[in-house]
């Protein structure tokens, strides 16, 4: 789904700002709270069968068609956990691993025409390593994840947009997102070919491009 997340020089947390409680929402018996190291094994699990494989294929996520090798690893999900600009999320219903997802404190100016204000701190989240599992895809799963997402970067950073890097080849997935609000920018970046951390690619002109919600 998203692309790999960008990296910043700085991971000291805005004064104020709140850490995520672990919460139960009710009338969907899911539970949201952060990953842990002891998660690590079962978060790269998750993400790899959502994308790749043909297991994946069970799901609509899956990128089996333009991508082989690796979807991420303990490499870049332990380095995740400890930075403390990030929270990698996990969605648990009855003690099982549905769905994860990773928002990071971003910066505005990483937005279209976007300026950081002054002394205000980051204005923006980023929103990357999504993945349901592919049996409980198309059940509305993904939408509550997101918006779990959506509020944690609003109620911890602040957050005023979201921003996301997609693969710009899968329309069906950008069109799920643009249904949620999110916005097509035009700004594309590469796709990183020759690094294998990111996956092999099945075809060539592979790029991401920048999406972009407002939050309330």
């Amino acid at each position: 789904m998203p692309g790999p997340r960008p990296r910043y020089g700085s991971a000291r947390r805005r004064a104020g700002a709140r850490r995520y409680d672990a919460r139960v929402t009710a009338t969907t018996g899911l539970t949201f709270r952060t990953a842990t190291e002891a998660d690590v094994s079962a978060i790269v699990a998750l993400v790899e069968s959502a994308y790749r494989g043909e297991a994946s294929r069970a799901g609509w996520t899956t990128e089996a068609d333009l991508l082989d090798g690796r979807r991420t690893g303990a490499d870049e999900v332990l380095p995740a956990l400890k930075d403390e600009d990030s929270r990698l999320l996990l969605a648990e219903r009855g003690g099982e691993l549905v769905a994860c997802c990773l928002v990071s404190r971003g910066d505005e100016a990483d937005t279209p025409g976007g300026e950081p204000e002054e002394g205000a701190g980051p204005s923006a989240a980023h929103f990357g390593m999504f993945a349901v599992r592919p049996e409980r895809q198309a059940g509305g799963l993904g939408r509550l994840v997101l918006a779990e997402a959506e509020r944690l970067a609003v109620r911890e950073w602040g957050a005023r947009r979201m921003l996301m890097r997609v693969i710009s080849a899968r329309t069906a997935l950008i069109a799920w997102y643009e249904r949620r609000g999110y916005v097509r920018t035009g700004r594309r970046s590469p796709f990183p070919y020759g690094d294998e951390r990111f996956g092999v690619p099945l075809r060539a002109g592979l790029e991401f491009e920048l999406l972009v919600k407002p939050l309330p």
